[in-house]
């Protein structure tokens, strides 16, 4: 088989999102002590907030009695969310504690009354939620939220957050495809056509992905000569949209992650972080940070160029082998959605060439 062939849902059927899976929704530093944000993952309100005691928590921000979103209202002294419209409370279980309104003698309890409340863990510097499927709401996640390849206590250095007009898919595939840099990112910092060359990576499977194993990255590249000493790269993509790049060189490690989180079928949060452990870099972080903003900005605005295209609902076609990797990615999707009592990793062990 030279090519696959994938199809784009039409416009008005609503396609499916992964579950049962974390997605990174913020930066823990975006959320102080005593405050409350709208959020929507997956087409879904999300109200992310942290008590005054630091605990972090996720509810569905929508108030059962009138519908008001809990984010528009305040953290109490108690550790509740208050609501704006009738001050009815909510712990961050997402069990009812109080309803203002009610006398003595009012047979009612509030703690019968429920909010959803999201399984969410703070790791990393990174606030993550856990979206269940339907039926699943109420069980604790069976697996832990990605983890950053650092010892732990890593912490964001830079922070770079765009939303892409587009559907899920198309900004993770751009995540992965090995071909599209000579064109999209033309930059003297990073590559330009002149510098296209023949590759050969190895990858292997990994939980719920797969890595291009670790390698020494191209020569050209001044973003990865700047770090000195002998460089390599090891490239790794993890269900449900994430990817990790953890460059060493020498003594110094450096791991750029880059989330994608699902807002709505026609929009994408998508996040690059920084981490590193040498302190010097902090004094380059000034000019590298429009290089990242850049550096995103070009691919969000190749994948909303590619919404024209997609307003017709084409058939796309993905070759051998700089498309392999968005191959797995959706066989990745397939055996996760029909894992049942088990998930098989569809990725083989194998060596992928093209041209880049």
């Amino acid at each position: 088989m030279s090519s696959d062939s994938v199809s784009r849902p039409g416009a008005d059927i609503a396609p499916p999102f992964l579950r049962d899976l974390w997605y990174m929704a913020a930066p823990g530093a975006a959320l102080g002590r005593g405050q409350l944000r709208r959020y929507v993952l997956l087409g879904e309100p999300v109200l992310l907030g942290r008590m005054r005691d630091g605990l972090p928590f996720a509810l569905r921000d929508i108030c059962p009695h009138r519908g008001v979103p809990l984010s528009a209202g305040q953290v109490t002294s108690e550790h509740t969310v208050e609501c704006p419209y009738h001050g009815w409370r909510f712990k961050a279980d997402g069990v009812c504690s109080a309803i203002p309104s009610l006398v003595e003698g009012q047979d009612m309890d509030p703690a019968r009354i429920r909010v959803r409340a999201y399984p969410v863990r703070e790791q990393d510097g990174l606030l993550w939620v856990f979206m269940a499927s339907e039926g699943r709401e109420t069980e604790q996640p069976d697996l832990d939220p990605p983890k950053v390849p650092l010892p732990a206590g890593a912490l964001p250095r830079l922070v770079e957050r765009q939303t892409f007009r587009c559907f899920i898919d198309h900004a993770v595939i751009g995540l992965m495809d090995p071909a599209h840099g000579p064109f999209v990112h033309q930059a003297w910092w990073w590559r330009t056509r002149k510098t296209i060359h023949a590759k050969a990576k190895n990858y292997a499977p990994s939980p719920r992905g797969f890595t291009m194993v670790s390698h020494k990255p191209s020569s050209n590249s001044f973003a990865y000569r700047i770090l000195g000493g002998d460089v390599s790269t090891e490239i790794r993509f993890e269900l449900p949209s994430v990817r990790f790049e953890h460059i060493r060189a020498g003594r110094n490690d450096v791991v750029g992650l880059t989330t994608c989180t699902p807002i709505d079928a026609e929009n994408t949060e998508v996040t690059q972080i920084f981490y590193w452990t040498a302190p010097w870099l902090a004094l380059i972080r000034p000019f590298f940070r429009p290089f990242a903003r850049e550096f995103l900005r070009q691919d969000r605005a190749m994948v909303e160029l590619q919404r024209e295209g997609l307003k017709y609902n084409p058939r796309l076609m993905l070759i051998h082998d700089a498309d392999v990797p968005a191959m797995w990615y959706h066989r990745l999707k397939k055996a996760w959605t029909d894992r049942g009592a088990a998930f098989v990793n569809p990725v083989p062990e194998t060596t992928l060439r093209w041209r880049s």
